[in-house]
């Protein structure tokens, strides 16, 4: 095995896994085990497996929709039927089980061990300068909080228990409120009058960092407005390391440093305004399939097994920009890494986010990600949401008043629980939520349950509540979506353009077309992603593809307000133009066969097609979360051909339009020779029709570039790109053996000539580079400056486990049913065993070299060297430009194995015509190095020469310097 690839791995992953058979310990110890063990077999081990008894894990039931029902001939009569059921079902299982069906029966293997070593105790925040009056002031008021105030800051009040998709209990007693967590990051989940902002990806394939920070801001600016405190968003994970996956259209791109640019500019947006933004998905939630445990059928999520240096240089990446912009919250992810939950990976909370990159907000769990109670508490985690422990809706909570009993037997350090609290305090008081004038502390305006104006506070409960106000329509979207269709029109990518486009609305002035016309000019408009369809709220979670596609699906989409679909803007442009007639024919399947002439006629043929995928709860015709290829759906590549073929018999001029969720293989009509222009215009949001108009018509002059590489097949990417659509085992094992090598880095390594490359993007005017200059600010070192020492220290708390008798019930309480409350019927059974703390546990974990601060070592964002390149239009009209550079590391003097290059800068700038201006690039330490795995620390080569080549796209790279 490569050498860099040895820390996070252990060879045990390669042997045959020991069995050991499972054990359950008495109830009271903590809160791991409040629940019917014997329900399940097969329940995850301590995060940090031991090789002594450890608290268990619960896994939860299944949450498709087809589990819960029950099948369709079984409610019938027929003998025949059901044995064919039970048949199919147990061809299924064995399906599912890769070989076997003992994901469902009594399985006494455990995951692989050693895979993720132990980081105990939990580092405190309050550590860096930048925090360090939040937390003064959180401390003086977690100090005079109650033991069961602390645990309702910690815990989620349970799903459908408030307003929010996400929704904590206040601490009354010091004024600390209720917080509501609301889904993004393309606007407000289940929210009326907000914007419907472009994905993600289209924000990504801007290249431009101010519209990058409007995105956020705007978004912020509208969930204040709205009550909410929490922003579920932005996404970097996954990073796109797959491009069929479910879940990549919501981060900007499958680049690291894409992606950490993009989400720190987006935080800044964001928490500038006051709302705490949340990164995620930490880490490696690469995929839908087996994504959670029981979601797809198996007990156990899968396991992403990565090594230490891409952990660090890929999928860490990004969270350390977002770490340095001071995000406020860290999402932990589903999967597991390397055989342990993300949400209770010791290693990864307090090892690698809160020691290397000095983390001082909170970790909340994703919607069930939780997977165990004490332990998950030992290993990082701040705040489980929705506060539900092992389903949906049952207010069995694994924190909550297990929480309460954890601390008073002892399991969990009070010492604990008051980081937890107190860096969620510090967040509030970090954002200036406590300024009542902005945050006046009476929650959302809106419910996320109904749009009806009244309703119950928590209709997840069935005890009976009195109705009230609940929807107050509060609009939000001010002149929001003139930055919307900015956004969309700066995203949409000209992939293909042969004197085509721009278009012109004249009645005589359509000099690009190349069929001369004596007529007028006859326009056609095809396929179903051009029109409206049912509307764009048709399906719940936009869960559907079926008119034009504006959005993924999942929590990460939002109610449109409206949806200009393109053939509305497009026909807007003409319908008062004489000498144009437009034809529309908004479906997959035009009667070509039967109306010849619909085909025949039009001189110019416009044609949609989309590609569709979302978060893995939902499925729409065998697209499962994770697309199952990267064709066009629904028959689009097919009506692509048919256009082209026949348009003007066969002659006429065509445009292509796509909008997608990521990379589609165009390879059966891209080459087509009167396919004259291609656009992709990603996923834009409500403004789509206007934005694609605006370029279409050059009123934008194209300036977006591909986030991902377009590859000619999937093969093209690697077999690490695949998405495991059939386990591999109980609990499937996905290896990133392809290590660095992750989209046009694979294809650079191995010399693989794209469709279209990473940063590509055409433009109606044209630029050249020149004047290259590189300048030293600091000489060469190999390791970063010594870690300094905190800045400040954590706040101190009195040791002692608080009365048991503050943890009761209050006298003449009413409850709700299924609420999680902090609170105990009874202290009777307290009983203070010891607790098997995971090995490690009291071993004091040395501190990195690479922490220091907030995003780490402070000498890893100085910057090192500059790179300056003049950049000029030498076209005929304005337009921006972006300027990319790419990293060479100094070749055959290290023993370390690089990719080709690597992205380090990017610019986006506006030139008139021959208009000239310099771009300068500043290079940190941080990007001149790589993760050294034997010294544990970010390496920078000081010998021989790195190469720094700038350009439009990772293979068009015309100036270079070096250093």
């Amino acid at each position: 095995m490569d050498s860099n690839k040895e820390q996070l791995l252990s060879p045990s992953m390669y042997e045959q896994e020991e069995e050991r058979f499972r054990r359950s310990y008495d109830a009271r110890e903590s809160s791991d085990f409040g629940s019917d063990l014997d329900a399940t077999e097969f329940l995850q081990s301590d995060p940090l497996t031991s090789s002594k008894p450890s608290a268990v894990a619960f896994s939860t039931q299944p949450r498709n929709r087809w589990l819960r029902k029950p099948c369709g001939c079984l409610a019938g009569r027929s003998t025949r039927c059901i044995i064919g059921c039970i048949g199919i079902f147990a061809l299924v299982w064995l399906a599912l089980g890769a070989g076997g069906f003992f994901a469902f029966k009594k399985y006494k293997q455990s995951p692989p061990d050693g895979l993720s070593p132990p980081w105990y105790p939990t580092p405190k925040g309050g550590t860096a300068q930048s925090w360090a009056d939040s937390y003064r002031k959180a401390s003086e008021m977690v100090s005079k909080m109650t033991l069961p105030e602390k645990v309702n800051v910690t815990t989620g009040t349970g799903w459908k228990m408030g307003p929010a998709v996400g929704n904590t209990g206040p601490a009354i007693n010091v004024g600390f409120p209720a917080l509501a967590l609301q889904d993004g990051p393309l606007g407000i989940r289940f929210a009326d009058n907000s914007t419907a902002l472009p994905a993600g990806v289209t924000v990504g394939a801007t290249w431009n960092k101010e519209l990058m920070y409007q995105w956020g801001h705007v978004h912020a600016i509208e969930a204040r407005e709205k009550g909410v405190n929490v922003i579920l968003g932005p996404c970097i994970g996954p990073l796109g390391r797959m491009p069929a996956g479910g879940r990549n259209w919501e981060g900007f791109g499958a680049d690291p440093y894409l992606q950490g640019i993009a989400a720190a500019e987006s935080i800044k947006g964001m928490q500038d305004e006051g709302v705490m933004a949340t990164i995620k998905h930490l880490v490696a939630n690469e995929q839908e399939h087996f994504r959670q445990s029981w979601e797809w059928g198996l007990p156990n999520a899968l396991s992403a097994n990565i090594d230490d240096r891409t952990m660090h240089e890929l999928y860490m990446w990004p969270f350390g920009d977002a770490v340095k912009a001071g995000v406020a919250s860290v999402m932990c992810s589903y999967n597991m890494i390397n055989n342990s939950y993300a949400c209770g990976n010791s290693k990864l909370l307090n090892g690698l986010l809160r020691d290397e990159m000095g983390f001082q907000g909170f970790v909340m769990s994703d919607w069930l990600a939780q997977r165990s109670g004490v332990a998950s508490a030992l290993a990082g985690l701040d705040m489980t949401m929705p506060g539900d422990g092992l389903f949906w809706e049952d207010g069995k909570s694994l924190w909550g008043p297990e929480l309460t009993r954890s601390v008073l037997n002892g399991s969990v350090p009070l010492d604990r629980l008051n980081d937890m609290v107190t860096r969620i305090v510090a967040a509030w008081y970090q954002l200036g939520q406590d300024d009542e004038t902005k945050f006046d502390r009476k929650g959302p305006n809106f419910s996320s349950w109904t749009d009806e104006p009244e309703g119950v506070f928590a209709p997840g409960s069935p005890t009976d509540q009195e109705v009230e106000l609940v929807n107050q329509y509060v609009n939000v979207m001010g002149d929001h979506a003139s930055i919307a269709r900015q956004i969309a029109a700066e995203g949409t990518i000209l992939l293909k353009n042969e004197g085509l486009l721009p278009l012109t609305r004249g009645a005589d002035a359509h000099p690009n077309t190349t069929v001369k016309h004596a007529g007028p000019l006859r326009v056609a408009i095809f396929g179903e992603d051009a029109g409206p369809g049912e509307g764009p709220n048709h399906c719940p979670d936009r869960g559907c593809n079926q008119g034009t596609l504006a959005s993924g699906w999942g929590s990460g989409s939002v109610e449109f307000p409206y949806l200009v679909t393109p053939v509305e803007a497009l026909s807007k442009s003409w319908e008062d133009t004489e000498g144009v007639e437009v034809s529309t024919y908004l479906t997959n399947k035009p009667p070509f066969s039967k109306e010849p002439a619909i085909l025949r006629d039009p001189h110019l043929c416009i044609v949609f097609a989309n590609a569709d995928s979302g978060e893995g709860y939902k499925a729409w015709e065998g697209v499962n979360g994770d697309r199952p290829d990267l064709f066009l759906q629904k028959g689009g590549d097919d009506l692509i051909v048919a256009v082209a073929q026949g348009c003007h018999g066969g002659d006429g001029d065509v445009l292509v339009v796509i909008h997608a969720v990521g990379p589609v293989t165009m390879e059966n009509w891209i080459d087509l020779p009167n396919v004259k222009a291609v656009l992709l215009a990603n996923l834009p949001g409500q403004e789509s029709g206007n934005a694609l108009a605006d370029v279409i018509f050059g009123d934008v002059n194209p300036s977006g570039k591909l986030p991902w590489t377009i590859g000619k097949t999937l093969d093209d990417y690697g077999d690490g790109a695949k998405i495991m659509y059939l386990p591999n085992g109980v609990v499937p094992q996905q290896d990133f053996a392809e290590g660095l090598y992750v989209d046009y880095r694979y294809f650079d390594k191995y010399n693989i000539d794209p469709r279209f490359e990473f940063g590509f993007g055409l433009s109606y005017t044209t630029f050249k580079f020149s004047e290259c200059v590189v300048s030293e600010l600091k000489p060469k070192s190999k390791l970063p400056s010594p870690r300094p020492k905190d800045f400040a220290f954590p706040p101190e708390y009195g040791s002692s486990i608080p009365d048991e008798e503050e943890a009761l019930f209050p006298d003449g309480f009413r409850k709700l049913e299924k609420y999680v409350y902090p609170y105990l019927d009874t202290v009777d059974d307290i009983v203070s065993d010891p607790y098997p703390y995971p090995d490690g546990y009291d071993t004091k974990q040395p501190l990195s070299g690479a922490g220091g601060d907030e995003g780490g070592n402070p000498d890893l964002w100085e910057t090192y060297v500059t790179v300056t390149v003049n950049v000029t239009n030498s076209g005929n009209s304005p337009g921006k430009v972006v300027s990319q550079l790419y990293l060479g590391y100094p070749a055959g003097v290290s023993a370390a194995d690089f990719p080709v290059k690597v992205l380090r800068g990017f610019d986006k700038l506006l030139l008139e015509k021959e208009e000239t201006k310099t771009v300068t690039f500043n290079l940190t330490r941080r990007d001149l190095s790589y993760w050294d795995v034997e010294a544990q620390n970010w390496h920078m080569v000081t010998e021989g020469e790195y190469k720094f080549m700038i350009g439009q796209s990772s293979r068009d790279l015309p100036i270079s310097g070096t250093w």
